[in-house]
């Protein structure tokens, strides 16, 4: 059997010193990146080139040897595969057309899935290149924080918008919470299929909604996302990151089935450790350390590891890496993480 530590974590093992990647891991702050990139010509058409997706994915693995490479794509290609005219402005970030309450009856999941298989192919061509020890991971984004991009257009500071027409039309907003649901499942089980070995959801939006709210917007579909995917794929290993959700987070994986918690940078260690009991925590350094570097970033790694150490941790940062943050942080990083397991 192929010993994948980021897997033998989600199956509730303690590791010491734990398995380490960062999200965002393949971005601007590579140079090499920034040279791909350039080749590549627009963001989506990265996402969709299966050499140069694979390419970027990769790029991280050589330099730093983490334990999982995830998949280079972006949470917005279920709604560019929905038609809604998905586009990246440089300095302004994804947009695309609004949706309204009207056109929500109207979506068509039927191409989402055919569209999307440059995707499946990067993701075949990944796990036949990538170190077999190395834990492939696929993603999706969760329905609410998909949804407030497709209401928006945009992104907008705390999603305003979404919420609103959250209030004004309830029925529409959970008619398409559902329905993105169900696409990401079908999209997770095709990655899966397609070779990899664990997958994400991100829901980069939840630390904006109330108890309610985030009950029915961001606890629901994540739930039903995973109940999808595993009455089809039922040794699915699925890790679900709401970022922001703070005490929310204290039956969030019993109520939506996540095998693992990701956390956020804001997470008090002492919260992070009682999640800890229920099963594996991933996270949770603040981003801004790969910048700082130093005596700051050595303390916020050893905090981490002395609080959670002792159970079952994936070490990651509590956010995506930042373009400015220093690709020598990362090494330095990466050797003191695992110079923990050669200390004890």
């Amino acid at each position: 059997m192929i010993d994948r530590s980021v897997m033998r974590v989600l199956n509730g093992e303690t590791l010491n010193p734990p398995p380490i990647w960062l999200m965002r891991q393949a971005g601007r702050y590579l140079p090499e990146y920034r040279e791909t990139r350039k080749v590549a010509g627009s963001f989506l058409d990265l996402c969709y080139n299966p050499d140069l997706a694979t390419e970027v994915t990769l790029q991280p693995i050589r330099r730093f040897g983490l334990d999982a490479a995830i998949l280079f794509s972006d949470i917005l290609v279920i709604p560019d595969a929905l038609k809604r005219n998905v586009f990246f402005s440089e300095g302004k970030g994804p947009q695309m057309d609004p949706i309204n309450a009207s056109e929500i009856d109207a979506l068509d999941p039927s191409n989402v899935i055919d569209h999307l298989d440059p995707v499946f192919q990067t993701v075949r061509k990944l796990r036949a290149e990538l170190p077999q020890q190395t834990t492939l991971l696929g993603f999706c984004g969760a329905p609410w924080t998909v949804a407030t991009y497709m209401i928006a257009g945009h992104g907008t500071p705390d999603q305003a918008p979404a919420r609103l027409f959250g209030y004004q039309h309830p029925q529409a907003m959970e008619k398409l919470l559902s329905f993105l649901a169900e696409v990401s499942a079908d999209y997770l089980v095709a990655q899966l299929d397609a070779g990899a070995n664990a997958v994400q959801i991100f829901d980069s939006w939840a630390g904006v909604l109330g108890e309610k709210e985030f009950e029915e917007y961001a606890v629901k579909p994540v739930a039903r996302i995973i109940q999808s995917v595993r009455a089809r794929r039922p040794d699915a290993r699925i890790i679900a990151f709401a970022k922001g959700a703070g005490i929310l987070l204290k039956n969030y994986r019993e109520k939506t089935g996540a095998d693992a918690i990701g956390l956020d940078w804001s997470v008090p260690l002492s919260f992070a450790r009682d999640l800890q009991k229920e099963g594996p925590v991933q996270g949770n350094l603040d981003p801004m350390l790969m910048i700082a570097g130093g005596k700051p970033l050595e303390d916020g790694i050893d905090a981490i590891l002395q609080a959670l150490g002792n159970g079952p941790l994936i070490f990651n940062l509590g956010h995506g890496i930042t373009p400015q943050a220093d690709p020598e942080n990362v090494t330095r990083l990466v050797a003191h993480v695992r110079s923990h397991g050669a200390a004890r």
